[in-house]
C-alpha cells in the first residue's frame, strides 16, 4: 500500500503518542514541613483532644513514622539540615545562627529544578543570607501576605483586604501550585512550609477551637498569651488544609503519582501546651534537653508503593528526605548528603533502624537550654547542655520521659556512647563566624521579582549584581515609595 502524505503523518502521530505514553512518569513531590507542631498533637500519633482527620487520612494511606529525629532543632537550623540533606553542622551551624549563608552545595530545590520539575515554596523561609526561595533553587514562591492591624502572626489580609486567617491563605496558595502545574502536565515539588503552628495563637479563631474538646476554661499562657484550645484550633485549621491538598489529588487521580512527606521543624511549644507524649519535652526553656524537642511526627504516603496503614519503628532523620525525595524521581544524589533513600526500610525491603546512632550538638548560645550535646543509640539516650555538665543517660524503652537518670547505674554506656559523640564532632568544623558573613549592600536582582497573583516566579536561579549609581538610586526611591504606601495602608486600614 502507497502511504499518502496525510497517512504518514497519522502514522508518525500515533507512533509519538504511544512514545509519549510508554514514557515513565516523573511522581510528584509533596514536602509539608510543619512549624513547632508535636508528637503529641496529631491523632494518628494517639492525640484525643484535637481533631486531625485529614493528617491522619494521610497517615492510613501511608507510614507512619515514630523515631523520626530533628538533629539540629530549633527552626532556622531544622530547615538549613532539611534542604541541605546533612547534619547542619558540617558546615558549622551549631544551632539558630540566623543569617548563616547556605553553602554552594545544591539544596533539593535546585536538583530538581535541574531535573526538569517546577520547584514552588510556600511559607516560611528563615535560612540563608540574602539567599531567598529563588535564588535556591524555588522557582514558583509565594509572597507573605500582610500583617492585618493587630493581627499579630497569624491573621492577614488578602487580596481585598480583608483579614484571613494565614494558614488558610497557605492552603490556597499550596492548591494553586498544584492546580497549576497539573494543568501545565510538569511534574512538580512544592515546599510547603507554613508558619502554623508556631506560637503566638491568642487569637485563633472560635470556629477552629470548638472542634477540639480541649476545655474551656484552661488557664492562659501569660508569655504566649493562648493555652492548649487556642493552639489546638490552629492545628484544627492546618489539619484543613491537609484535607484540601488530599481531596484535589483525589479528584485528578493524581495520589499514586504524587508522593507526599509529612514533619515538623522540631517539637511543640510547651508552654501553648503542645504536647511529645509519650515522651516529655519541647520547645520550652525548660524542656529542650528531652527528646521532645527533638522528635517530630512523621507520615510518608504514596499509594502503590509504600505499604497503606503501616508503621515504622526504626530511627532516622528529618534530612533523610533529601535522598528520598530525590531517589523517588530517579534523580542522581548529590555527594556532599548525610542523609539517604529511606524507601527500602518504609517499604519493608529492609529492616531495622535507617541509621543505628544520631547525634547532636548545639551549642554557643547564650541562653543555656538552646545549647545541646546528646547521642541516641538503641533505646539509650544520653545528654547534656553544656561541656562541664555530667552526662545524663535514659533508657527510652522503660522510661520515655526521661525521668530517672541511670548514668551511675550504667557507666560503660556512658563512656561508649560519649566516644561515640566524640568520634562524630572530630570531623566537623569550626562553629561558623558570623561576624566576617560577605556584606549585603545594595544589589540589584537579574530577574524581574514582581509578584504575579500573589507568586514571584523565576527560573530558581535568582542572582544579583552591584547596581550603578543611577540605579541605585531609582532603588532607594522605590523602597520609600513602597515605605509610604505601607503607611497610607495602615491609616486606612485603622
Amino acid at each position: 500500500m502507497r502511504r499518502t502524505p496525510a497517512l504518514s503523518l497519522l502514522l508518525a502521530a500515533v507512533a509519538t503518542a504511544l512514545t509519549v505514553q510508554a514514557a515513565p512518569q516523573k511522581p510528584n513531590v509533596i514536602m509539608l514541613f510543619i512549624d513547632d507542631l508535636g508528637v503529641g498533637d496529631v491523632g494518628a500519633f494517639g492525640c484525643k483532644d484535637i481533631p486531625t482527620p485529614h493528617m491522619d487520612r494521610l497517615a492510613e494511606e501511608g507510614v507512619v513514622l515514630t523515631q523520626m529525629y530533628v538533629t539540629n532543632p530549633p527552626c532556622c537550623p531544622s530547615r538549613y539540615s532539611l534542604l541541605m540533606g546533612t547534619y547542619a553542622q558540617r558546615f558549622g551551624k551549631y544551632g539558630m545562627m540566623r543569617g548563616q549563608p547556605l553553602p554552594e552545595e545544591p539544596t533539593f530545590a535546585e536538583v530538581f529544578r535541574d531535573h526538569g520539575y517546577v520547584t514552588g515554596q510556600v511559607g516560611k523561609w528563615d535560612v540563608g543570607h540574602s539567599q531567598s526561595p529563588s535564588a535556591r533553587g524555588f522557582m514558583e514562591v509565594a509572597v507573605a501576605p500582610p500583617k492585618a492591624p493587630n493581627g499579630l502572626l497569624f491573621m492577614r489580609l488578602n487580596e481585598k483586604g480583608e483579614e484571613t486567617w494565614l494558614t488558610e491563605m497557605d492552603g490556597d496558595r499550596l492548591v494553586e501550585f498544584v492546580d497549576r502545574n497539573r494543568k501545565k502536565g510538569k511534574p512538580f515539588m512544592m515546599y510547603w512550609s507554613p508558619l502554623a503552628v508556631h506560637s503566638p495563637h491568642s487569637n485563633t479563631p472560635e470556629k477552629y477551637c470548638e472542634r477540639t474538646s480541649v476545655p474551656k476554661d484552661l488557664p492562659i499562657n501569660k508569655v504566649h498569651g493562648s493555652n492548649r484550645r487556642l493552639l489546638g484550633g490552629g492545628i484544627v485549621s492546618l489539619d484543613d488544609q491537609v484535607g484540601r491538598l488530599l481531596d484535589y489529588l483525589d479528584k485528578h487521580k493524581m495520589r499514586e503519582n504524587t508522593l507526599i512527606i509529612f514533619a515538623s521543624d522540631n517539637g511543640p511549644n510547651v508552654g501553648e501546651g503542645g504536647s511529645s507524649t509519650p515522651y516529655r519535652g519541647g520547645k520550652c526553656p525548660k524542656s529542650r534537653e528531652q527528646v521532645g524537642w527533638t522528635l517530630t511526627p512523621g507520615i510518608v504516603s504514596w499509594p502503590g508503593v509504600i505499604p497503606q496503614g503501616t508503621r515504622y519503628d526504626g530511627m532516622m532523620c528529618t534530612f533523610d528526605f533529601y535522598a528520598t525525595m530525590l531517589a523517588a524521581a530517579d534523580v542522581p544524589l548529590p555527594e556532599h548528603l548525610d542523609g539517604v533513600d529511606v524507601m527500602p526500610w518504609l517499604t519493608g525491603k529492609k529492616k531495622g533502624d535507617v541509621r543505628d546512632t544520631i547525634y547532636w550538638y548545639n551549642k554557643g548560645n547564650s541562653q543555656r537550654n538552646r545549647n545541646l550535646q546528646a547521642v541516641r543509640r538503641g533505646d539509650w539516650r544520653l545528654y547534656r547542655s553544656l561541656q562541664e555538665d555530667p552526662w545524663r543517660l535514659y533508657d527510652l524503652s522503660k522510661d520515655p520521659r526521661e525521668e530517672n537518670d541511670v548514668a551511675q547505674q550504667f557507666p560503660e554506656v556512658v563512656k561508649q556512647l560519649e566516644a561515640k559523640h566524640s568520634e562524630w564532632e572530630s570531623g566537623l568544623p569550626p562553629i561558623y563566624d558570623m561576624e566576617n558573613r560577605p556584606a549585603k549592600g545594595s544589589m540589584m536582582p537579574n530577574q524581574d521579582l514582581s509578584p504575579k497573583d500573589g507568586w514571584i516566579i523565576t527560573d530558581g536561579k535568582l542572582g544579583y549584581t552591584k547596581p550603578t549609581a543611577e540605579q541605585e538610586k531609582q532603588m532607594k526611591a522605590a523602597k520609600k515609595a513602597a515605605k509610604e504606601a505601607k503607611r497610607k495602608a495602615k491609616v486606612k486600614a485603622h
